[in-house]
């Protein structure tokens, strides 16, 4: 089965879509937490108990035991429906849970910066399938000229440093996956870039990655691609690939979330394009651990 054929027909959602979500913005307040959300361009703060969303909706907060820290994830763009159906009226229903996911970060070193903002976007789709925050990195942003994230915005009282994150993404990840299946996350660059930091910041806070977390890298699968002519191309960056594939999304690069909206086309079109299945993306996985063997 391959991952395009499930996932066709419904990206035209998110272009759409994409700016009517939530974005998420976690809270830590002393002992007051509140939820702060964003919709169609009002701000406002509500108690971490209930979210009523734009379209008069009620949306669900995660909460963990006595921390009382509130999570809302946005309402779902349907960026992939996997559970469409595509044979009949039989359903097909992917045997891991695929999250496309960036980081921002403070600088390229892994060992010495720390992630500034992280997003993800859970290709079942459905509801409650993004998960958005900026990140105290407990240290001053000195890049904001490449993603646009100042010291005042990552230095809020109501923005969590990577330690109070660790348990509610955790809690997330559980309440998307699948019993008994893994967990695949997809990141551009990934190997070398967003998954050590990951790997690193979670060192810090003593905490383990679980082992049903896989990881696939797209650079390495985008570097078979071929031009119409036969050649290979120039550039597999994520913004190269955006151009060759020419995607018609429009935003900042190098946030989080646009960047992850941006690899879930180019995946559905890579998958395409080389006639990958599932089976085949899980077999270019490689876990946490791997990384921690060869860091120094």
């Amino acid at each position: 089965m391959s991952l395009a054929s499930i996932c066709s027909g419904n990206f035209h959602q998110i272009r759409n879509n994409v700016w009517n979500n939530f974005c998420v913005t976690l809270i830590r307040r002393c002992d007051v937490r509140l939820l702060t959300t964003r919709a169609e361009g009002r701000k406002q703060e509500l108690p971490s108990i209930t979210l009523e969303g734009h379209d008069g909706t009620d949306g669900s907060l995660a909460r963990l035991n006595s921390n009382q820290l509130g999570l809302h994830e946005s309402k779902s763009n349907m960026c992939y429906n996997l559970q469409k159906e595509i044979s009949g009226n039989t359903a097909t229903r992917l045997p891991v849970t695929i999250l496309v996911f960036d980081i921002e970060t403070t600088g390229f070193s892994h060992q010495s910066e720390r992630i500034i903002e992280f997003a993800l976007r859970d290709l079942t789709g459905g509801r409650n399938s993004i998960f958005q925050t900026l990140i105290n990195p407990e240290k001053d942003v000195l890049n904001a000229y490449i993603h646009g994230i100042k010291n005042y915005m990552v230095n809020k009282p109501d923005v969590p440093r990577f330690k109070d994150l660790v348990p509610i993404l955790l809690h997330y990840v559980r309440s998307r996956q699948t019993e008994g299946n893994p967990v695949l996350w997809v990141a551009h660059n990934g190997r070398r870039f967003d998954v050590p930091f990951i790997v690193k910041e979670f060192q810090r806070c003593s905490a383990q990655i679980p082992a049903d977390w896989l990881f696939v890298d797209t650079l390495p699968i985008a570097r078979q691609l071929l031009n119409s002519d036969g050649s290979k191309l120039g550039s597999v960056s994520l913004k190269s690939l955006k151009e060759h594939y020419d995607i018609p999304l429009e935003g900042p690069e190098h946030r989080a979330m646009q960047d992850v909206t941006t690899l879930c086309y180019v995946l559905q079109r890579i998958t395409f394009d080389l006639k990958l299945t599932v089976a085949e993306l899980v077999g270019r996985a490689f876990q946490a651990s791997e990384l921690i063997k060869v860091s120094p």
